[in-house]
């Protein structure tokens, strides 16, 4: 069994999921390198609740979790199947930490399926959710995170999905492809961490602009998964795509453990809706 990489995908707007972009091409690429995973775990921001939890169902059901986006964005399902015996393998991991079993709650939401529709089109690979914990501080997602790292060398691919930066009330539809002044401090910042001590990715809390950057925790937190693995097995990562999106979004993806291809060329990130997502669109 190959020892699998890990990776944080900026995933950025659901509309992802249907263009054709630098970001998606990179997400591409990225599926194509990395060796068949037995499984794919993915810690999305949009399953953000007040409990640890991995879905536990044989067939897990698409979520359209967002409101405001064209019908074809809804018609979209990923029909992975899924892996109810790694619920046991994390509980194991992690213990005594409790991991609660979700047999027909959530799904595959879209902070994974539209990553996974470039990355594993085919969906024949059992796809697993792993919740974040709302009530628990930044220190138990690095531990966490570093408790799960050996799931690596048992064919499990882990995959962070939020945004570094990410700032709906801030999107500035005069900068389609550029980023404020804070929001590029921050991104730069969590950047040179995961390029050098990941396990120090934490402390970003500290950071002048982390309030404007990470308004809410969801979608800073998968980040932190990620780090802890590549700080439990002292590795640092690589930067697999970056860039920035109508200001105050960062689409900054890393890699721990591979070689990353690069999607060059000039920025560009998919046109979000006519009118701008309403309070809760959730993206």
């Amino acid at each position: 069994m190959s020892v699998m990489p890990a990776a944080f995908i900026g995933h950025g707007n659901p509309m992802n999921a249907l263009e054709r972009n630098r970001y998606t091409e990179a997400w591409r690429a990225f599926g194509r390198s990395v060796p068949r995973p037995r499984a794919i775990l993915v810690v999305s921001a949009h399953w953000y609740v007040h409990a640890t939890a991995v879905t536990t169902m044989p067939r897990p059901r698409t979520i359209h979790d967002f409101f405001g986006f064209p019908r074809e964005l809804f018609d979209v399902r990923y029909e992975a199947p899924g892996l109810p015996g790694l619920h046991e393998e994390v509980a194991d991991l992690v213990s005594p930490t409790w991991v609660g079993a979700d047999l027909d709650s959530w799904g595959i939401d879209h902070g994974t399926w539209s990553v996974l529709l470039h990355a594993f089109p085919e969906a024949d690979v059992p796809v697993v959710q792993l919740s974040i914990n709302a009530l628990k501080p930044v220190d138990y997602h690095l531990q966490l995170g570093a408790a799960l790292a050996p799931l690596r060398e048992d064919g499990v691919l882990v995959i962070g999905s939020g945004n570094v930066v990410h700032n709906l009330a801030g999107v500035s539809r005069a900068m389609p492809d550029a980023g404020f002044d804070w929001a590029r401090r921050f991104d730069e910042a969590a950047t040179e961490l995961m390029r050098a001590d990941p396990a120090a990715v934490g402390r970003l809390d500290g950071h002048r602009d982390f309030d404007l950057a990470v308004p809410t925790p969801d979608h800073f937190l998968p980040l932190l998964y990620v780090a802890g693995m590549a700080g439990a097995t002292g590795t640092t990562a690589d930067v697999l795509v970056n860039g920035y999106t109508y200001g105050s979004l960062s689409m900054t993806a890393f890699t721990v453990g591979m070689d990353p291809p690069r999607s060059d060329g000039p920025g560009f990130a998919a046109p979000l809706p006519d009118e701008p997502p309403p309070d809760g669109a959730n993206i």
